[in-house]
């Protein structure tokens, strides 16, 4: 058979494709803006007959029915990262997360370290020689797919279809479903004056030709708008975000002074709107590539004035970052944090950079903390911590022994909480003790 008879064969409905799913079975989803909420629904419609299903994803948006109560004993999901659909559900026990480099989750489906016996994702239509893409979301989706059993996949045709590393010929697939539904999107807040501030900082600290990675949130997304005046920079980056194509089309993104595939805009997935999916739809300035190649430290490194960009929940004074916890209570994941942090530290001219508003949005908390909470994660060790920004400064870390870390973190911290943390430093013996009545250090 050619392959439109082999693609023709294979079309059913939603309920029909998902009867192969059967007790304790491993199922993973398309991940970030490419959940195949149909398939979803159809496998959730079927609880009556199936028990123990383990459901495996990073983050997603939209709903998620396979965590409600009444399914308890039907599904049981593990989430790679936290998003806020399901943060209440993993912080109540009825949802399991899964501390992973992003890097590594796509390999730990290919080493079988954790099996699959079902894959649900989506796809683009077919082209002219049957291959369709991952479109949105090639990065842990492909190699998960290629790791399953069975592949069943929602056929979008609002999937763009993106080019790299990012296509299946339609004789790998079990089953597909055609549909034609809008794609979930995502767009961050609009950043605040701090984070224009701490945009300004980062800015200030990107040179012309540097390659580039922005994580999620608004405060890697506010950098961008400070980069009008920089020439020739790169991207490689896990998240192809919402303002990428902007400095695309002002001439600032380029590539061309890249040394590691010159010329293209390397990413991972894309979390955006339909705007950004349109600009990446065909666009041969761009490649999507499965996680383990994109996040891996040493492709990263391969970069020469490599910058990644990341935020985080807390610092403490010795330079430990807590990303994915409010102390105890979980907030997201590991991501690509550690990976980029990594890869741009081994990058010639590269500069790993965690920036954060120095207080909480109500501004009764430091950021910058004594101690992280009891129970806060540790993402980025101090040894992997190079620079901290605040919408008050810069904060070197490299080299810097814990007094001298101490005494950075304080001067970028929020100027009423300077005092009571310098109390602290001296308490924890970081400047040595406190003298009776009285300090004996001061951080301008």
């Amino acid at each position: 058979m050619n392959w439109m008879q082999t693609y023709r064969s294979k079309l059913m409905s939603a309920a029909d494709a998902v009867t192969g799913i059967s007790s304790g079975d491993n199922v993973y989803l398309g991940s970030g803006c490419a959940a195949p909420h149909e398939l979803i629904s159809a496998m959730t419609g079927r609880a009556d007959e199936l028990k123990d299903v383990t459901v495996i994803h990073h983050l997603t948006l939209g709903e998620v029915p396979y965590i409600a109560p009444d399914m308890k004993g039907r599904f049981r999901c593990n989430a790679c990262f936290v998003g806020a659909n399901m943060r209440d559900a993993v912080n109540d026990g009825r949802v399991d997360y899964v501390p992973v480099h992003l890097h590594e989750m796509a390999r730990m489906f290919k080493r079988k370290v954790v099996p699959l016996d079902h894959a649900m994702v989506i796809l683009s239509p077919p082209d002219e020689h049957g291959f369709c893409s991952f479109g949105i979301e090639v990065g842990v989706t492909k190699p998960a797919a290629l790791s399953a059993k069975h592949i069943i996949a929602e056929v979008n045709r609002q999937m763009p279809r993106t080019l790299g590393d990012s296509f299946i010929h339609v004789s790998k697939i079990d089953a597909f479903v055609e549909v034609d539904r809008d794609l979930d999107e995502f767009r961050p807040e609009p950043p605040s004056e701090v984070e224009k501030n701490i945009g300004r900082n980062v800015a200030s600290l990107i040179k012309d030709e540097a390659c580039l990675q922005l994580g999620l949130g608004s405060i890697p997304n506010a950098v961008l708008d400070f980069l009008d005046d920089r020439k020739d920079l790169g991207v490689h980056t896990e998240m192809f975000t919402e303002s990428l194509p902007h400095l695309v089309d002002k001439g600032i993104v380029t590539g061309e002074k890249k040394n590691f595939h010159p010329g293209k805009v390397i990413a991972g997935f894309i979390m955006g709107t339909r705007e950004v999916y349109d600009f990446a739809h065909d666009n041969a300035l761009v490649e999507f590539h499965p996680t383990d190649y994109v996040n891996h430290p040493v492709n990263i490194a391969r970069n020469d004035n490599m910058v990644a960009v990341n935020s985080a929940i807390q610092v403490d004074l010795t330079g430990q970052v807590c990303s994915d916890s409010i102390g105890e209570t979980i907030y997201s994941g590991f991501g690509g944090q550690a990976d980029f942090m990594r890869g741009a530290a081994m990058s010639k001219g590269g500069l790993p950079i965690i920036a954060l508003p120095s207080t909480t949005s109500d501004g009764r908390l430091s950021r910058i903390t004594p101690n992280l909470d009891v129970g806060a994660g540790v993402v980025i060790t101090r040894a992997d911590l190079h620079v901290v920004v605040t919408e008050y400064g810069v904060a070197h870390m490299l080299g810097r022994n814990v007094r001298q870390r101490a005494e950075a973190l304080i001067s970028v911290a929020h100027p009423e909480f300077r005092e009571s943390l310098l109390a602290s430093a001296h308490q924890r013996g970081l400047f040595g003790r406190l003298f009776p009545g009285g300090g004996t250090h001061s951080v301008s």
